[in-house]
């Protein structure tokens, strides 16, 4: 009996988190913008399906920078993370090409253990202030 690649790179995630090297997990907007029609030109299943290859992902609602969907964060693995990496956030990702430069990064160790491609260095967004946007959204309007 095989499994679909997905799995195998699932079944090989979970054995290097077993033996305390936990891989660098991946979060991908899909959301109002992200992962909607509104990004065109891209599959946005294979997007997400290529990318767990590669390590797990994590898909989540609006992550609040609609103006660079799509929106990939990468997480560091536990290497990177006793290294000091922290999440790198990327936006635009809006072609396979794009998506091959991240699976590659994240093959290589991703944040902390491998050097950011220059290429996604292009991609590489600042966080959303989480604190001011839901404080935008809950201001009363002014009079």
């Amino acid at each position: 009996m095989t499994g679909t690649s997905a799995d195998q790179a699932s079944d090989e995630a979970g054995a290097a988190e077993r033996a305390g090297a936990a891989p660098c997990r991946i979060v991908v907007c899909r959301d109002c913008c992200c992962g909607s029609p509104k990004v065109t030109g891209l599959d946005h299943a294979a997007q997400t399906a290529r990318l767990r290859e590669e390590a797990p992902v994590r898909v989540s609602d609006c992550l609040d920078v609609c103006d660079q969907a799509n929106v990939v964060v990468v997480q560091p693995s536990a290497e990177g993370r006793a290294a000091g990496a922290r999440p790198v956030w990327l936006g635009l990702v809006n072609d396979p090409d794009a998506t091959e430069d991240v699976t590659a990064w994240v093959r290589a160790g991703g944040p902390g253990a491998a050097p950011l491609p220059d290429i996604l260095d292009l991609h590489v967004i600042a966080p959303p202030r989480r604190g001011l946007a839901a404080n935008r959204r809950a201001a009363p309007p002014d009079p």
